[in-house]
């Protein structure tokens, strides 16, 4: 491949590039002396300055061509009053970066950083670092010892930082910590959920759009939400608060006035201004968690308070600005939701760009053993004692909480709550096997009406109910024993609960699934099904 043409752009230096008579020659001029290097060839140079400067570009023009006559020089007299303030100098440069005709297939382009005020040179990393100018930074040295007509040296600056290996390690060691912070330190084990926290830990620190977390009631949305703000504010990516609030606790009037304030006397009972969650969050992070029991109405005025960062507070006749980040939450599929006519599909599509489901605990059973850990930890850190299992203790708990008997339909804060218990109940830190029994069958009464039902155990509720003989026939159900009719109906009502025939697997098979090396979990329950004359999307329907 032919080499890339090199082009340099830089401004010319009032001071350093300056120089009358012969005697010019005998001092170091940085952009003249770009062109004196015999190793490389500046095949062309755009050379940058602001008004009142023509003679002096003149100048530098025909000395580069006296050194260097394969060097192109071309001038730009760039629209600068005062080469100090920041605004001038940079919508300047970027209006030439953007009418500029950049060709970096062909061309290879170096941003003389050397010259020019501090402000220029700022600007020009800044320009450079945003890829504006799609090119590496340039700075120049005068030689040690001074020597009429020595270059001296020159440095070339790469921004992409991934190519430092120190560098890229930083930010790599910076980002495991995020992630770990994230997941307070827990060691989790579930591959989706790890991923999922990795592309979130990115997004968080490199976006502020609008972030929707999906997930059952109970699944972490808002300790999520919470230790994002607390990321955010230890890269000083944030400087306000955090405010949360559960929209299903908004009702009526109330609801505006909640969430966007009111002035005094908007309505009876106003007797004093509200500044309201919104502006209470400004430069901060809301957390509006279950969104979809937003009304129509408050639903329309948050799209212009994310859009625009103003709003009308209830009975005002002036707009307030808030600038704040917004974390969504819900259990509900907002999509069906915009479908039924319940929530604004521009809304939706608004808070829709960064969406990630966290899944329940159910379907990530191979993390409640590092999550025992965190929560006894945080118990004993709260309490000033330190509560452990015994080991036959620990193992039962753990096979009951691995089983299919267990629901987690409160998912972690289910889990919480029991390990809160067992604690608790613990005498000298020790949780025995009588305690795990006891808080087994205190769990299994919690869920009861998930799993269970009338006596005989047979039907599990109108909600949970399942028919074997509308699935197997009467004949074929009658000859089954009350333990396979009762086994079987778990089975199936674990499959109803989930997405799919792996994620149903992988519940069923918590245990045993750990001690293969290739788990298979949907074709073991795929066989287990067809024991039956059972199909997966038949149990669906």
């Amino acid at each position: 491949m032919k080499n890339k043409k090199i082009v340099v752009i830089g401004f010319v230096g009032t001071q350093l590039d300056s120089g009358k008579g012969s005697a010019r020659w005998e001092k170091w001029r940085p952009s003249v002396a770009l062109t004196q290097h015999e190793d490389v060839v500046i095949d062309r140079f755009e050379l940058l300055c602001n008004r009142g400067y023509e003679g002096l570009v003149r100048q530098v023009i025909e000395d580069m061509g006296a050194v260097s006559p394969e060097t192109q020089v071309v001038s730009h007299t760039l629209a600068l009053d005062d080469p100090w303030d920041f605004e001038q100098v940079y919508s300047a440069l970027f209006d030439f970066a953007r009418d500029y005709p950049f060709d970096p297939e062909r061309e290879e382009y170096w941003v003389h950083i050397t010259t020019g005020t501090h402000v220029v040179q700022i600007c020009m990393f800044l320009m450079t670092e945003a890829n504006y100018f799609p090119g590496r930074l340039l700075q120049t040295s005068p030689p040690r010892r001074h020597a009429p007509g020595a270059p001296g040296s020159f440095a070339l600056i790469d921004l992409d930082l991934s190519k430092y290996d120190q560098i890229a390690q930083r930010f790599s060691h910076e980002q495991q910590e995020g992630v770990a912070f994230l997941k307070s330190g827990i060691a989790t084990r579930n591959p989706r959920f790890n991923a999922m926290i990795d592309e979130i830990e990115r997004v968080a620190i490199k976006s502020r759009a609008p972030m929707l977390l999906m997930g059952p009631t109970g699944a972490g949305k808002s300790f999520l939400a919470r230790r994002l703000y607390e990321l955010k504010k230890a890269r000083r990516q944030l400087d306000g608060r955090f405010v949360e609030i559960n929209c299903a606790t908004l009702h009526g009037d109330g609801a505006a006035s909640t969430l966007f304030g009111h002035v005094k006397g908007a309505f009876t009972g106003a007797a004093s201004e509200r500044a309201g969650l919104l502006r209470s969050a400004g430069k901060g992070l809301l957390f509006l968690d279950e969104i979809g029991e937003l009304g129509l109405d408050e639903q329309a005025m948050l799209l212009k308070a994310i859009e625009e960062k103003r709003f009308l507070p209830v009975g005002a006749d002036h707009e307030v600005h808030s600038d704040f980040q917004l974390i969504a939450g819900t259990n509900r599929d907002l999509a069906r939701e915009v479908a039924r006519g319940r929530f604004r599909d521009d809304l939706f599509a608004r808070i829709n760009l960064w969406t990630y489901e966290l899944p329940g605990l159910g379907e990530r059973r191979e993390d409640i053993e590092p999550n025992i850990d965190y929560l006894l930890r945080a118990f004993g850190a709260e309490h000033g004692q330190m509560v452990r299992f015994n080991k036959e203790a620990r193992d039962r708990y753990m096979r009951f909480a691995m089983s299919a008997q267990a629901r987690w339909s409160g998912n972690f804060r289910d889990l919480s709550a029991s390990m809160t218990r067992m604690a608790t109940l613990a005498e000298a830190g020790r949780i025995t096997g009588e305690i795990v029994d006891a808080e087994a069958l205190r769990l299994a009464r919690l869920w009861q009406p998930a799993i269970a039902g009338p006596a005989d155990g047979l039907q599990a509720g109108d909600g949970d109910a399942v028919d074997l003989d509308a699935l197997l026939g009467e004949a074929v159900a009658a000859q089954l024993d009350r333990f396979d009719a009762l086994q079987l109906q778990a089975v199936i009502r674990v499959c109803r609960a989930s997405k799919s025939l792996s994620e149903a697997g992988r519940s069923l098979f918590a245990v045993s699934r750990q001690a293969k090396r290739q788990p298979n979990d949907a074709d073991r329950l795929k066989k287990y099904l067809a024991r039956f004359g059972l199909a997966w999307d038949a149990l669906q329907s």
